[in-house]
């Protein structure tokens, strides 16, 4: 015989575990994941804050990609009590073992004086421009308002940084900063995709400026037409969330991987020759940083430029979007980033292999007494290109001392930097 709506309602509730809002605020404050099943319209005029938002319309389709372990405790609300109390019964029978449903619903939590706030609501525009992400529950309309927020420097819009920008660009990132003095050359153009035959001898700033607003007016491109030296390096990382760096000169890394740690902002890393690229994440404290991996630069002549010695032309377009990626992953903290890891690609196998890296516990920079150091004033006034100290060879100690092997960008990749354990993975 059919049921009545009411009927189904009381067995749903008779199935399920309900809280009240303050239980359900008490529960949220120990790390419970609340889940938000109201529809996006609703979402967006507020919600408590953390909260996990998937439809009632799509909560079957989407609720194992969002919380994959079925053990997870979750506490379902909607805007009365009515929809988490059928979504909760749901996911009891979808295998959840720990769901419980908010009664009174939102109207309830805001009527008992609890914590509540509103989104950044996407303009009509935006919501087509990027409704591929808002599809994705990792994220989603949160997500994108965040990136929209988010400001990355790219340091050069040469090859790693040309791909970098546009990705990031199309991602929605907010505001994209680029230091780079040099003028557009024909030889770039082999590899450096933000930038036109008709556009040689521009700045590349501007070029990339131009680039940037025609693919979307939503970025905001700060030029800074200038080389990253000693007395403006502080300058001009300041206030920006995440550093990509593309430069190609040992000097440049060693004064932004410094100057980035004291600030505390992540560098996504990388650096080419000809078939190989190597990738990595500098996040300060949470692994090593580039003095960890290479304390000394190689000798010049180990250390041949793309100018000198070629690079194919995707490798730097492969290497610049894994650093993209690796950018979008910091901003919407999702996924593992690579600190602590370094990716190596191998261009004619078709080839990645994996590194561990391990901070050096006596680094000038990053180790525990520098960061107290720092924390006291009195950091040490480090080179920027640290020549005194001898250039460690690639095998005197591999997985021992903390030293330099071939850093790319650069030079032939002999093997992995010495701060490496011995196993990889391919």
């Amino acid at each position: 015989m059919p049921k009545s709506y009411a009927e189904l309602l009381r067995e749903a509730k008779a199935s399920i575990r309900e809280v009240n809002p303050q239980e359900a605020e008490r529960l949220r404050v120990e790390g419970v994941t609340l889940v938000d099943v109201r529809e996006a319209t609703e979402w967006e005029q507020g919600y408590i804050p953390g909260a996990l938002h998937v439809g009632r319309s799509y909560l079957e389709q989407q609720i194992e990609g969002a919380v994959p372990d079925r053990d997870t405790p979750l506490v379902l609300y909607c805007a009365g009590g009515v929809r988490s109390a059928f979504g909760a019964q749901t996911l009891q029978q979808l295998g959840y073992t720990n769901v419980a449903s908010m009664s009174g619903g939102f109207q309830g939590w805001k009527a008992a004086g609890l914590p509540w706030t509103t989104p950044v609501v996407l303009s009509k525009e935006q919501q087509q421009r990027y409704s591929r992400h808002l599809l994705i529950p990792e994220v989603g309309s949160k997500g994108q308002a965040k990136l929209l927020e988010s400001k990355v420097l790219l340091i050069g819009a040469g090859g790693l940084g040309s791909p970098s920008a546009l990705y990031l660009a199309a991602a929605g990132v907010g505001t994209i900063g680029i230091v780079d003095f040099d003028v557009v050359d024909v030889s770039n153009l082999q590899r450096q995709i933000l930038h036109t035959t008709d556009r040689v001898g521009q700045k590349k700033v501007e070029s990339a400026r131009t680039s940037i607003g025609a693919l979307n007016p939503d970025v905001t491109v700060v030029a800074h037409e200038e080389m990253l030296v000693g007395d403006n390096v502080e300058r001009i990382i300041a206030g920006y969330d995440v550093i990509l760096d593309g430069t190609d000169t040992f000097e440049t890394r060693y004064l932004l991987n410094d100057a980035a740690v004291a600030a505390g902002i992540p560098v996504v890393h990388a650096s080419v020759f000809r078939f190989e690229g190597q990738l990595t994440t500098f996040i300060p404290y949470e692994g090593p940083c580039y003095r960890c991996l290479y304390p000394t630069p190689p000798p010049p002549e180990l250390a041949p430029g793309c100018s000198v010695a070629g690079v194919l032309g995707v490798v730097p377009g492969i290497m610049g979007l894994l650093q993209a990626n690796e950018v979008l992953k910091v901003f919407l903290g999702i996924g593992t980033t690579l600190a602590g890891r370094l990716l190596i690609f191998d261009a004619l196998e078709a080839e990645f292999t994996e590194l561990k890296l391990r901070r050096d516990p006596a680094c000038p920079v990053c180790s525990d007494e520098a960061r107290a150091a720092r924390e006291r004033g009195e950091a040490p006034v480090l080179s920027a290109f640290p020549v005194d100290a001898p250039f460690v060879l690639a095998g005197a100690g591999f997985g021992g001392t903390f030293g330099t092997a071939s850093p790319l960008g650069s030079g032939p990749l002999g093997s992995a930097p010495l701060g490496t354990t011995p196993e990889a993975r391919a």
